[in-house]
């Protein structure tokens, strides 16, 4: 699915804005047929935002169930005669929409686009009610996955089994577009280097047979190569790379008979060999964060200042990578990491698959993670559908360099092998070029776990100093001294430290450090990085987390999950000095 774009025979008009919105607190709206009238009783609502924290109201930020949302669509009477496709850049987390009266699409999955052609349905030159309800509830069969409970009181509450509010809603952008009626549906680009030459590999998909025309632009717009062909190769002479540090595009321009589509393409290389992370053929040590697309009021709403003021701090700290923990961001954060030279390790929005891990009030037993009552044959289907939505859309990012195909998976667990198998030889199937991965928690250490082989890099969320040996730092650095020398004597790949890192309250400070306080996180990251660096095998630290984040209200978390280094408005913790004065040294 091609991301919309203006082009000599593409037009977009954003229906990003003020909408109206409405809690369906009694799930009367469907019975009702809420989208045949305007909704009754609405209040206003931006678009893109997570709608949990825009009005000071409990009520709302914790539904469970459907919300509605409704706006007027005015598309020009110039667009009369073209294809015209409805698309939603995501909606958390169950979305069905009507056009006028008429329902066009219903689509799974809170962090992927979907699109519906509405050419035949919109009045041109005339207002066009739009309505959309989108259901929050979570389930094992479902990512992200969560689940459902009954409060004392009565109430519905849900959980996710990751550590993140579930914030919901339109949460990114919403457009109209026209293409014309034959058209491109997809590229595919594949890139490599052949010394100091590049090529260009391209696959183009359109809607009918026809000639496809090909050419590749420097930044100043010179031609470089063509070609033509549905399928074929550009070399590029004294290629330009797309660098970690420096994020170089060409510009790749398709024509398919009325149709012209523009597509940055940035030329480099990803490959693991032995206990090396290799970037255009030279070791790449990680140096960033996992993090999560939030920020205050917005939620997981999408946000162009948020977004670029953030990788200012990522540039201001010496960061060259992020980790899209837990799901896929914005389209236009990873435009953003291409232009601008930063590594991404892009992640799929399954969650975690781990029952061992407490997530919400629990009766009875621990249940097992997989078999019928736990992550099952649904739960499979679901990840493969997220594995393949996700690099779909993000295959042809030269900033993603991996994929993560889950968050700290209950990997010792019967079952896990039989249910992860399947997803990493879907995940190579659908991209052979970059490596894969997934994040291992502590319960799964080196002689317990049961699929670190069928990944290519071993990737540890570790917090010794916090969760395990909290407040002893000296025991803490000798057991994961000694966790690495595990993990190296039994796999040949390279291991890096996806999470790491303590809580700190702001403005907590004791000359001899203490838990919770901003000169022991610190000291707990400086332990890290000091393992680290002194390990062969460890190509590089993600600290958790680059910010602070709302978690669901919890004892041991005060107003959130506290081990950002910068707190929740962005402003620097103690551990952020010392990770710039590390970082950038």
């Amino acid at each position: 699915m091609l991301r919309p774009v203006e082009t000599v025979s593409r037009e977009t008009k954003s229906l990003d804005g003020v909408w109206r919105f409405l809690v369906d607190k009694d799930r009367a709206g469907r019975h009702e047929q809420w989208w045949t009238a305007d909704l009754p009783g609405a209040l206003d609502i931006p678009v893109p935002s997570s709608y949990n924290d825009i009005y000071p109201d409990p009520a709302i930020r914790d539904h469970v169930g459907d919300v509605w949302y409704q706006t007027v669509v005015r598309p020009p009477a110039s667009w009369e005669g073209k294809r015209v496709v409805l698309r939603f850049d995501a909606a958390a987390h169950l979305a069905t929409v009507w056009v006028g009266e008429k329902e066009v699409v219903t689509h799974r999955g809170g962090f992927v686009p979907f699109e519906v052609e509405v050419t035949d349905l919109l009045q041109y030159g005339r207002p066009n009610r739009l309505t959309v309800a989108i259901n929050n509830e979570l389930s094992l069969s479902a990512m992200p996955p969560g689940r459902q409970y009954r409060t004392p009181a009565g109430a519905t509450a849900q959980a996710l089994t990751g550590d993140y509010f579930n914030y919901t809603g339109l949460n990114r952008r919403v457009w109209l577009y026209t293409t014309p009626h034959e058209h491109i549906q997809d590229i595919t680009v594949r890139t490599d280097l052949d010394g100091p030459d590049g090529l260009v590999s391209y696959d183009v998909f359109t809607s009918a047979p026809g000639g496809v025309t090909v050419r590749l632009l420097d930044a100043r717009g010179t031609q470089v190569a063509a070609g033509s062909g549905h399928t074929g190769e550009l070399a590029v002479p004294q290629v330009h790379r797309w660098e970690p540090g420096e994020g170089y595009l060409y510009r790749l321009e398709i024509g398919y008979g009325e149709d012209v589509y523009e597509l940055p393409v940035g030329v480099r290389t990803v490959a693991v060999r032995g206990r090396e992370f290799l970037i255009n053929g030279r070791p790449f040590t990680f140096r960033g964060f996992g993090r999560h697309q939030e920020s205050p009021v917005r939620g997981h709403g999408h946000d162009d200042v948020i977004m670029v003021h953030d990788f200012a701090l990522l540039d201001w700290i010496g960061a060259n990578s992020i980790r899209t923990a837990h799901y896929p961001y914005a389209e236009e954060v990873l435009e953003h990491a291409d232009r601008n030279g930063i590594v991404v390790i892009a992640e799929q929005e399954a969650g975690m698959i781990n029952l061992a891990m407490d997530f919400g009030p629990r009766t009875g037993p621990e249940p097992r993670t997989f078999g019928p009552d736990g992550f099952g044959a649904d739960a499979r289907e679901a990840c493969l559908t997220s594995v393949r939505r996700l690099i779909e859309r993000d295959k042809n990012h030269p900033s993603v360099v991996m994929w993560c195909l889950s968050n700290e998976p209950d990997s010792a667990a019967d079952g896990a092998r039989e249910f992860l198998e399947p997803i990493v030889e879907q995940a190579r199937e659908l991209d052979p070029t970059r490596p894969v991965c997934f994040t291992n928690v502590f319960l799964a250490p080196a002689g317990q776990d049961r699929v670190t082989d069928l990944f290519d890099v071993i990737c540890l969320n570790r917090y010794y100093g916090w969760y395990l040996d909290g407040g002893d730092l000296a025991s803490a650095e000798k057991r994961l001294v000694e966790e690495l020398d595990q993990w190296a004597a039994r796999h040949d790949s390279p291991i890096l430290i996806t999470e790491c890192g303590a809580e700190a309250l702001p403005g907590a400070h004791e000359v001899a450090a203490t838990m919770w306080t901003e000169e022991y996180q610190s000291e707990v990251l400086e332990m890290v990085a000091r393992v680290a660096d002194a390990h062969a095998a460890v190509v590089g630290q993600h600290v958790w987390s680059f910010a602070d984040f709302r978690t669901r209200q919890e004892i041991i978390r005060p107003e959130g999950n506290r081990k950002g280094v910068f707190d929740r408005d962005r402003k620097p913790k103690a551990a952020a000095y010392a990770l710039r004065r590390r970082w950038r040294s």
